[in-house]
């Protein structure tokens, strides 16, 4: 497998990876945080764990931006593929009703544009997940109660501390890996 076989597979990696990242973003804009039948707290019987509207607000403001982020990276992505993949007019064979291309050129490419091109992309996808984690707690918030209430929410812990450790664990793998493929 060439070396621009191999870059144009990491960039299907990446734009794949975050359309699965947008999904998950538009069907929580298709959610109604504020709905009173959403959350499973109780306001009688835990007044100060019912989440305001602020809320609500940071959890769309952080969906936009996480799609934001997304959208910007998998463009990046889209455009390296393309800059690095050109096909040439070559030998083609007719077989029954389709053209197979028989040869195809990959182009030489500036190895600093894709390195910088990589990190760019990576740094969108980071930074969309990160907005997606933040609004992920305030799902949780909304759903099972304020972190900071009175009453203490244990379920609400524990659904964002595990968000809080392996999210930014699978973040920092992911940089060490990117950050190792822009030095070699």
């Amino acid at each position: 497998m060439s070396a621009t076989s191999i870059h144009i597979t990491a960039l299907d990696g990446i734009v794949n990876v975050n359309s699965l990242f947008t999904l998950a973003v538009f069907i929580g804009l298709a959610w109604n945080p504020t709905d009173p039948n959403n959350s499973l707290v109780d306001p009688i019987q835990q007044p100060g764990c019912t989440p305001g509207p602020k809320v609500a607000e940071n959890l769309i403001t952080f969906h936009v931006y996480s799609f934001s982020c997304f959208l910007f990276s998998s463009l990046v992505a889209l455009g390296l593929k393309q800059v690095t993949r050109l096909v040439r007019g070559g030998a083609y064979h007719h077989h029954e009703d389709r053209v197979l291309w028989a040869a195809f050129d990959l182009a030489h490419i500036n190895r600093t544009a894709l390195r910088v091109g990589y990190v760019v992309s990576a740094a969108g996808s980071v930074c969309g997940s990160v907005f997606l984690m933040l609004a992920l707690v305030n799902v949780v918030q909304i759903k099972l109660g304020m972190l900071g209430c009175a009453g203490g929410s244990r379920h609400g812990y524990g659904a964002v501390v595990p968000l809080f450790i392996l999210v930014p664990s699978g973040l920092l793998i992911y940089v060490c890996t990117v950050f190792y493929a822009f030095t070699r």
